[in-house]
């Protein structure tokens, strides 16, 4: 507990009597020895006051980890489901699912904040160096953090009132694409940019990429045998899966071309291409994945909401939809042959799933993206098919493609160097970004191959001749 011997002729705070008094930094206040240590002592039980606050506090934080079902969203889909039809159960089941999540991350960020302020307490108490406004500090960041927890109306709840009623979960800021969104033309680069190379600040052919819920991203580092983490505004990466040179132990990769999130099993899924698998690799254990499927010639994947995972297969040219125990996937796309008709694919580079398991495919060597209906024996043309070319008509070896809620696809538009939009029914493209001039200027790509969207629309674009990842951020209302 700071103070200082003042000599100036002051009076003691507490017994009004002159002597030689200690200052108190906290308060501002004199005192004489004998009463500087009853104020002392007034300062350490306040400080045990506010053990015992965050001592309480503590226990209803393990009570909302330990009882999620107390929630009032929980209670509210309960009562819901008691009053419904069993036809509708599982949607229950999967709006609580939306709600734990949502309570899981915010306790846990909450319970972070919460040891990181408990260390600090413990700090004052072990070096006995604190006053009131440490006191003060303690005291705000607990109440702040209990507003944090007490907040709710961050997310609400939406009943369909048709016969059947259906009940959704609906997340706060939900980020949804609009047609009159713009970027700027000058990209950031957020990963990469060192030239070609096997250091944690390099790639060698980056292919694809994906985002966690916290905007760090994940790229498939074909060339480097290896899946790296950038976290935001990180100068290098960090390796989460292979990296230990090309093979195929369960240690090692060989050129993956694609990488995504089991956000469900806390994992990453792999197209490990060369070695003809697509593995597992549990964020628990780093050092290894395992085969989920073999002798299949994987390029690219996706996965619904209900966990089935969709595998290109790019010498097959074909996509097939694989559950959970399946021992071979069923076919959803192409599976021809080779070939430019309406039920064939050339090459497909990456697949896109939408909430009714339409499958999107960027078909490359046909230079052009299908749209294959569940069910479908055919698929339809979405963008391009009107052979290789630069016109807005045209597309030159389409690879990563996005799709948003308005059914516009997002193309990374390999040959021509940029990335181009099909709103839904258009006969020829819009340009996003970039056009058909290769270069390493901060407007300029060099073999797109990548892209994905953050939860601000902001576009991300794996430059693969450039060997970086570029950030291109939504424009203002001034931007033209």
């Amino acid at each position: 507990m700071a103070s200082s011997l003042n000599h100036a002729q002051t009076k003691c705070f507490t017994c009004t009597k002159g002597k030689a008094m200690y200052k108190c930094e906290g308060c501002g206040q004199s005192f004489c020895f004998p009463h500087l240590a009853d104020h002392n002592r007034q300062i350490a039980q306040a400080l045990d006051d506010i053990e015992d606050y965050r001592n309480i506090f503590k226990q209803t934080l393990t009570q909302y980890q330990q009882q999620p079902d107390e929630h009032l969203f929980i209670k509210r889909i309960n009562h819901w489901e008691q009053n419904s039809i069993q036809l509708i159960q599982q949607t229950a089941q999967q709006a609580r699912d939306t709600i734990y999540e949502y309570i899981n991350k915010r306790v846990a960020k909450i319970d972070m904040k919460l040891n990181t302020l408990t260390n600090e307490m413990r700090e004052y108490r072990n070096e006995n160096d604190f006053n009131e406004i440490h006191l003060k500090y303690l005291k705000f960041e607990l109440n702040c953090l209990q507003e944090e927890l007490d907040r709710s109306n961050d997310i609400e709840i939406k009943e369909d009132s048709i016969l059947i009623r259906k009940l959704d979960v609906i997340k706060a800021k939900e980020p949804k694409c609009s047609i009159d969104i713009k970027w700027n033309s000058n990209a950031i680069t957020i990963a990469g940019g060192h030239g070609e190379g096997d250091q944690l600040n390099q790639f060698n052919m980056p292919h694809s990429i994906t985002l966690d819920d916290d905007q760090n991203i994940y790229v498939a580092d074909l060339w480097n045998n290896r899946i790296v983490q950038w976290k935001t505004d990180a100068t290098e990466g960090e390796i989460v899966a292979g990296g230990n040179g090309k093979g195929s132990k369960n240690n090692q990769l060989n050129h993956p071309s694609d990488v995504i999130i089991d956000r469900t099993n806390s994992a990453f899924i792999i197209a490990d291409r060369d070695n003809k698998r697509v593995v597992r690799w549990c964020r628990q254990n780093p050092y290894e994945g395992e085969t989920i499927i073999s002798n299949v010639h994987c390029i690219c994947l996706t996965m619904n909401e209900n966990g089935d995972l969709y595998v290109g297969d790019n010498s097959k040219h074909e996509v097939r939809r694989w559950r959970m125990g399946d021992n071979d996937g069923l076919l959803v796309a192409g599976g021809n042959g080779q070939g430019g008709r309406l039920h064939e694919l050339n090459e497909p580079r990456c697949i896109v799933v939408d909430e009714n398991e339409s499958i999107y495919v960027s078909d490359t060597g046909n230079h052009r993206v299908m749209k294959w209906i569940r069910g479908a024996k055919e698929g339809i043309v979405v963008a391009g098919g009107n052979g290789k070319g630069d016109s807005l008509k045209q597309l030159s070896y389409p690879y990563g493609i996005c799709v948003d809620q308005h059914e516009t696809v997002y193309i990374a538009d390999y040959m021509n160097h940029r990335i181009v939009r099909w709103l839904k029914d258009s006969t020829e493209g819009e340009l996003v970004v970039g056009d058909c001039v290769e270069g390493d200027n901060d407007n300029q790509l060099n073999g797109p191959s990548g892209i994905a969207f953050d939860n601000e629309n902001n576009l991300y674009v794996v430059n693969q001749e450039n060997n970086r990842v570029q950030k291109f951020t939504v424009c203002d209302k001034k931007c033209s």
